[in-house]
């Protein structure tokens, strides 16, 4: 029997590496012949890098760049070999670089931070000859619609005074821009091919559902801000009226899903998509007897885009079962997972349900619970199987 094993992380206790090797371990101690492929996974939020680099054998590298404040920042980014590509991949999360946690809460205003770093970062992929270069958004401290990635990257910005920002571009100054000149962003980041955006939110730039009014909030804007970064917003599209601001998926990350559209020609595919992909998740999924997925909570949100999600479809379309393990069961888990009539999962359980544990009980010693989880979970299906 062979299992494909691929979680996502657990939050708050387990990384998707740390799971995948418990449930690997509850598998070993029902039969230890079980073939297990282990396949831990992402969907382009903090973590990707990591987990991408650990699943394929990659490198990480680090570089200095500016940080979301203006201030330099260590930040991490990942390369490896994709099966069959003549030329080394790019992973990189624009959190390493923009990211809330490098910033204290009482300094956290979305009006004054950039995405510049990560133009930098993008600059060392290239330089590296990496090609394609995967980006993950989430967890973004900024609201600049890319802009100030796309200064990093050569593209000039005329502000009211009539002179070129000389400063990171953040999502405060938007509303100075009189002019945009992306024709001095070097051909190699225009690239259409070259940069794949992975993205796991459907918001549009601007308005009630846009990126400002959704997120602006949990990155410590007020309301009048908020209507600030959404008004900026709205001018910077303006002022380049051949992109669509509307797309789903545009608002994402600070506007940053536009402004990857804008200023590099970006593809913006869903993030659990490219992982698999990446991975060549469908054929491993194909030569399996069974998958085995999982993440930290399962809710309403799960079958709507989510890495459990993704699995559930390349299963389905495997023909391959697919159950999910879970630290706990949320509110609509199962009515979202009855509807989603792209993809189901064959059953799924967590510990709070079948070990009978309290969340906090779950939290802690999260490993060794969800190594007994597995244990019980395949050990019944064999059983019934």
């Amino acid at each position: 029997m062979r299992i494909l094993v691929a979680p996502d992380s657990f939050k708050e206790s387990l990384s998707a590496t740390d799971a995948a090797a418990a449930i690997a371990e509850g598998i070993a101690r029902v039969d230890p012949s079980i073939t297990v492929d282990l396949c831990p996974i992402a969907d382009g939020g903090e973590g990707t890098v990591r987990t991408m680099i650990e699943a394929t054998g990659g490198t990480l590298h680090r570089a200095r760049v500016t940080g979301p404040l203006g201030m330099p920042v260590t930040a991490e980014w990942g390369s490896f070999e994709a099966a069959g590509a003549p030329v080394k991949t790019a992973i990189i999360e624009i959190a390493a670089a923009a990211g809330l946690h490098l910033i204290p809460m009482c300094k956290r205003d979305p009006t004054h931070t950039t995405t510049f770093g990560v133009g930098q970062l993008i600059g060392c992929a290239v330089e590296a000859g990496c090609d394609p270069i995967i980006i993950g958004l989430g967890g973004s401290a900024t609201c600049d619609g890319g802009a100030g990635m796309a200064q990093a990257l050569g593209c000039c910005f005329t502000l009211d005074g009539g002179q070129v920002a000389d400063v990171p571009m953040t999502g405060g100054l938007l509303s100075r821009v009189t002019d945009v000149n992306r024709s001095t962003i070097a051909p190699e980041y225009r690239d259409g091919q070259r940069l794949l955006v992975a993205c796991d939110v459907d918001n549009p730039l601007c308005g009630p559902r846009g990126s400002a009014a959704v997120y602006g909030p949990q990155k410590g804007a007020s309301p009048e801000q908020v209507t600030t970064l959404d008004d900026g917003l709205r001018h910077l599209a303006s002022l380049m009226p051949d992109i669509d601001h509307d797309f789903p998926g545009a608002g994402a990350a600070g506007g940053f899903g536009f402004g990857f559209k804008a200023f590099c020609n970006a593809r913006i595919e869903r993030g659990i998509d490219l992982v698999l992909q990446t991975l060549n998740f469908s054929a491993r999924a194909a030569s399996a007897d069974l998958v085995i997925t999982g993440e930290g909570c399962i809710d309403s949100q799960t079958m709507h885009g989510k890495a459990v999600h993704g699995v559930a479809q390349a299963g389905m379309r495997a023909g391959t079962p697919v159950i999910a393990l879970a630290g706990t069961v949320g509110p609509g888990a199962e009515q979202t997972i009855d509807e989603a009539a792209d993809a189901r999962l064959t059953s799924y359980h967590s510990l709070t349900t079948d070990l009978r544990l309290t969340t906090d009980q779950a939290l802690q010693n999260a490993g060794p619970h969800l190594a007994d989880l597995a244990e019980h979970v395949v050990s019944d299906r064999l059983r019934t199987h």
